[in-house]
């Protein structure tokens, strides 16, 4: 039987496989829930230092399988988010705190309070696309990237992952600036929207969101490719993951881990043991004996 075990930046999960920011990860637990479902790590609902309530309704639209949201970033602030973390870390495994802000020392007091509440790792989210201030227009600047990866790394003694978007005219120079981050994420959202034809107006509140899912997977695979033969580092592949074959051709494209979130809306908590199940039959039948033997065999 293949060991599907791999690690990020030193922290070791059981199976390559997260649960993604953003869905069933605001409350301790369901967290729990999806790591007892067979998740190897979690990662919270982006939390940044005061309670947001994010947009009005509606605030997502099905494509597909695919989902357009704005959200909205809504959270209900650091200072009440402890017990949450706690709470998941009664599964005993990995707890990735998923951090927005507007600058580094707004980032960096986010990552120490996500340390001090025994996060794991802390997820910079550089890329939400569709909060004014935040994410994405944080995240399109290279050095204001530069400055908060740098500033919290020198803080932090638990390992940070920046986010990138895929939204940036070139994505390679974002991951340069925050080349001193121990991993990346790729991708997040790409900026969308849909209208309604009848009532001629944009569905969502916000006019504009985030497409996840299916859709999104073929941009998510060209930029861990494209990353990873250009950097090197380790990545963890997030974007339209619903089968083991998605798990796989990330994982082959170079990413050591990958992150799932919409799937979970379509296909329901029980995806993360399927593709466990499958994943092992594939290595077992094509002679991978570990996930580090996968980790990027498609680069040319």
């Amino acid at each position: 039987m293949a060991d599907l075990s791999t690690s990020i930046a030193g922290i070791r999960l059981e199976n390559p496989l997260m649960l993604a920011s953003g869905i069933l990860d605001e409350n301790g637990y369901t967290m729990l829930d999806v790591m007892k479902n067979g998740a190897a790590a979690v990662v919270t609902k982006s939390i940044g230092n005061e309670e947001r309530d994010g947009y009005s309704s509606p605030i997502i639209v099905e494509y597909g399988d695919s989902l357009i949201n704005a959200v909205g970033l809504s959270n209900p602030g650091i200072d009440n988010f402890a017990e949450e973390i706690r709470i998941a870390k009664q599964a005993g495994k990995p707890v990735i705190g998923s951090v927005f802000a507007s600058d580094a020392d707004g980032f960096t007091s986010l990552g120490l309070k996500m340390q001090e509440y025994g996060c794991d790792a802390v997820e910079l989210n550089l890329s939400c696309p569709h909060v004014k201030g935040f994410g994405l227009e944080v995240g399109s600047d290279p050095d204001l990237v530069e400055d908060i990866v740098n500033e919290i790394k020198s803080k932090l003694k638990i390992p940070v992952f920046a986010k990138l978007s895929p939204n940036v005219s070139n994505i390679l120079d974002i991951a340069k600036a925050a080349e001193k981050a121990d991993a990346y994420v790729l991708i997040n959202t790409v900026k969308a929207m849909k209208i309604d034809i009848r009532a001629r107006s944009p569905v969502l509140t916000n006019v504009y969101g985030g497409l996840s899912g299916p859709a999104i997977k073929p941009v998510g695979i060209r930029y861990v490719y494209e990353v990873k033969k250009e950097t090197g580092k380790e990545i963890i592949g997030v974007g339209g993951i619903a089968s083991f074959e998605d798990a796989v051709e990330y994982i082959m494209a170079g990413a050591s881990a990958v992150q799932i979130g919409t799937a979970l809306y379509t296909k329901g908590k029980g995806i993360f043991r399927d593709i466990i199940s499958q994943m092992n039959t594939f290595m077992d039948d094509e002679g991978f004996g570990r996930i580090s033997d996968m980790v990027g065999v498609a680069i040319r």
